[in-house]
């Protein structure tokens, strides 16, 4: 009757019913013989979904065909099974019913943007923002009205927030137009917030940024959002982090990658070096015959996890660097030295500083 397949999810079959319903609604056909088949029609459908969105009897359904479904007297009504969830939303696509603005309603989540340095996501701090947001009206409560005797019973709906009418064989409760479902009317209201319950204001909030927080993640302050209408909840606030670029140091995971140049002697002979790291200076032993993009390590100089304990690591990347000029006195060391090494210098196209260079390229 639905159309869809034996292993259909919930959402599949919901969905599937809900085209159904609006193409073979009553209403929705004047010629009486059209409107008899839609009926008939629509009542299959909506029969179909009742079995359906049951597990228990779909199960059986699914075990013994049509008998089961008729066990126990034939389709319960639209009411069991989640039917008239879906069929009140028909209904509201329809004839604009739905829930009055009595309801209380949650308030909106927020989301503020946060941009932090380098060393504020590694070391952690504390934020103060200034969040701009709706709140319940300090003068009156959220009730939007100057005093309790301002707020009146609706005369149109007395006070029920919603009109029932009568739609072919359907009766249908429809929001109600003169007090747009709140079941009152206001007849002084509130000065500061002019009857809408709320006002807007800014709120200054200290927010905790956790060491080792990384750009993109978002942290979540509940009830921080906007306050709710009618006593609902207040929504989330969402701060999203952006940590900036740092000049020198770039993030990989729990570690820090620090790019250090290094003249190709010293890189041969082996040294000592001064590195930047978070916490300062420090000094740094180069091993002799040390290679381009060779990594060194500095224990416990990274970032903190967020999830863990202990610290990443400082890793000092080796980027050898080839001076672009020779004194002639420099080439003939290096001349020596590559004869030396078995390097013909003369006869092989290139010289040997450019070999150097092209071996740490």
């Amino acid at each position: 009757m639905l159309g869809v397949e034996r292993n259909a999810s919930e959402d599949e079959i919901k969905k599937a019913f809900r085209k159904l319903a609006r193409q073979h609604h009553p209403d929705l056909h004047s010629e009486a013989d059209k409107k008899k088949v839609a009926e008939e029609k629509f009542k299959e459908a909506g029969e179909a979904y009742e079995v359906l969105s049951d597990g228990e009897r779909r199960q059986k359904y699914d075990m013994f065909g049509h008998a089961a479904a008729g066990q126990g007297g034939g389709p319960q009504g639209f009411g069991g099974g989640g039917f008239g969830d879906v069929f009140g939303d028909i209904f509201e696509d329809f004839f604009g019913g739905g829930r009055g603005r009595s309801r209380a309603e949650q308030g909106n989540d927020l989301q503020y943007n946060l941009e932090i340095s380098f060393e504020d996501a590694i070391n952690g701090k504390e934020a103060k923002l200034k969040i701009p947001r709706w709140e319940v009206c300090g003068t009156c409560k959220g009730t939007g009205a100057k005093s309790n005797q301002s707020v009146k019973a609706c005369s149109a709906c007395r006070g029920a927030g919603q009109i029932r009418l009568q739609q072919g064989f359907f009766t249908i409760n429809r929001t109600c137009g003169q007090c747009q479902g709140a079941g009152k009317i206001i007849a002084d209201p509130c000065k500061s917030c002019r009857g809408q319950q709320r006002v807007h204001k800014e709120r200054m909030l200290s927010v905790t940024i956790p060491a080792g927080i990384e750009s993109g993640m978002r942290l979540r302050l509940s009830h921080e959002g906007e306050h709710g209408i009618n006593g609902g909840p207040p929504g989330d606030l969402y701060v999203a982090l952006k940590v900036k670029p740092h000049p020198h140091f770039i993030r990989k995971g729990q570690d820090i990658l620090y790019d250090r140049r290094l003249h190709f002697v010293t890189a041969t002979l082996g040294g000592k070096i001064e590195v930047p790291t978070l916490t300062g200076t420090t000094v740094v032993k180069i091993p002799e015959g040390t290679q381009h993009d060779q990594i060194l390590r500095l224990k416990g100089l990274g970032a903190q996890g967020l999830k863990s304990q202990g610290k990443g690591d400082q890793l000092i990347r080796i980027k050898i660097e080839i001076p672009t000029k020779l004194t002639p006195h420099q080439r003939e060391i290096l001349n020596a030295f590559g004869e030396e090494n078995g390097v013909d210098t003369e006869n092989q196209g290139e010289g040997l500083f450019d070999k150097v260079k092209n071996l740490f390229d």
